[in-house]
């Protein structure tokens, strides 16, 4: 959907981010920091992933970001009795004071990323403050917003970015120099750190620069639009005013921006050739995964390019047939809309050649791990699209102009670790 255009010099007021007392794990009540968390909810797709959590420590966050009971009702119930049990048990506790909380994440390669974590006000897009990149699927935000009303907590933070390089970059580099609250290595091989911001003058130095921002939801749309129908419904003020956030300054940490995969269900890899016979140039490669990504990279560089997988082998579509995308592609966006991968994948090939409706968790997934997607493609006879990512600038261009994206074009990371520190609305 297009709606009008923002800018950060236009808006009328910027990033709101206050104190919450978080609530962590007690580390002597838990085997370790590490076997508790858990990558976000929509990223835990697989469920030999979900039961690997679960078996890792009693206490793992997955138990109340995604509980297994069997109605909705019951599932959000059930995570509602995990958390009060946990909290009457003191498996998680509040800290003392409220605070900021400066979260880093590192891993073995040099990745090196910093943000603060705090309970951001929650806007409009109209406002032009948080940007939305890609559109939602109201059953997600309806699950979501459930869950959190039953809860009544922010279980996870959703990943911001904006670009700043001032004070407030200035207080996360002073604080991680000081004796972390928690350090933990999880078995993904990241290393992440902890830190409480209570000191009012420095707290004040992030508030007193962030006002000044805008920022781009990198990961967590569903969240976001959960955090506003949830304040809808209550009369402000009220603690559904915020919600929990972790904002990175992509001037100090630029963020990897990965591809979202689709896997077509349903469709063998013959029929989802066949179909495109005369529309797109296909060409089989006899290559292993890695070096044919290499192959979609390069073609992805003169147009719309995909790599089809799922019976044993690749073929690199690419090459559209410009009457077709006329066809297919809206024109009421601007070009670097129309020209985007997710938009010619969703409009063209999902709406117009495989006649696959992009809502229906019976007809498509959404995964972000490139070799699972294709696994699961194999073993079910079906169809892996694998694309390939959009830079950063494009997404954060389009979204000051109003404009979504297609849903899931993006992947940006790393994501924080859930189950470091959370949002009680009540403590």
């Amino acid at each position: 959907m297009k709606t009008a255009g923002h800018s950060e010099a236009t808006a009328r007021r910027g990033l709101e981010l206050t104190p919450f007392r978080g609530l962590r794990y007690d580390p002597d009540r838990v085997g370790s920091l590490a076997a508790v968390t858990s990558p976000p909810y929509d990223v835990v797709v697989r469920p030999d992933g979900l039961h690997h959590l679960q078996s890792a420590d009693p206490y793992n966050i997955v138990r109340l970001i995604l509980p297994q009971a069997g109605t909705p009702d019951a599932r959000n119930e059930q995570a509602a009795d995990t958390l009060r049990r946990w909290l009457a048990e003191g498996v998680l506790t509040a800290d003392t004071d409220p605070a900021l909380y400066v979260y880093e994440q590192r891993d073995g390669n040099g990745m090196l990323q910093r943000g603060v974590i705090g309970a951001l006000r929650v806007s409009d897009p109209s406002e032009g403050v948080v940007l939305p990149h890609e559109d939602v699927m109201p059953p997600v935000v309806a699950d979501r917003a459930a869950l959190m009303r039953a809860t009544r907590a922010n279980l996870e933070p959703l990943l911001l970015t904006y670009r700043g390089n001032g004070t407030a970059a200035e207080v996360v580099e002073h604080t991680a120099e000081l004796p972390p609250l928690l350090a933990t290595t999880t078995e993904d091989g990241f290393h992440h750190r902890l830190w409480a911001v209570t000191d009012p003058a420095d707290v004040n130095r992030i508030q007193s620069d962030l006002v000044h921002h805008q920022a781009l939801i990198a990961d967590g749309h569903h969240r976001w639009a959960t955090y506003r129908r949830l304040r809808a419904e209550h009369p402000s003020p009220s603690p559904w005013d915020h919600g929990l956030v972790l904002l990175v300054d992509t001037a100090r940490y630029p963020l990897r921006v990965r591809a979202i995969h689709r896997l077509l269900h349903g469709l063998p890899v013959t029929d989802a050739l066949a179909a495109l016979d005369g529309l797109f140039r296909v060409r089989h490669l006899d290559k292993p995964l890695p070096e044919a990504l290499e192959a979609l990279a390069d073609a992805a560089c003169a147009g719309n390019a995909f790599l089809l997988a799922g019976d044993g082998a690749f073929h690199l579509i690419d090459r559209p047939d410009p009457d077709l995308l006329a066809r297919t592609v809206p024109t009421d966006r601007p070009a670097a809309w129309r020209c985007l991968d997710a938009t010619v994948l969703h409009a063209t090939l999902l709406d117009h050649v495989w006649h696959i409706p992009e809502d229906s968790p019976a007809h498509i997934a959404y995964i972000h791990d490139t070799t699972a997607t294709v696994e699961k493609a194999e073993r079910d006879g079906s169809t892996a699209v694998l694309l390939h990512p959009v830079h950063e600038e494009v997404v954060r261009d389009l979204a000051r102009q109003g404009v979504t994206m297609p849903r899931k074009s993006t992947s940006f990371g790393p994501k924080p670790a859930s189950g470091l520190v959370l949002r009680a609305l009540e403590i």
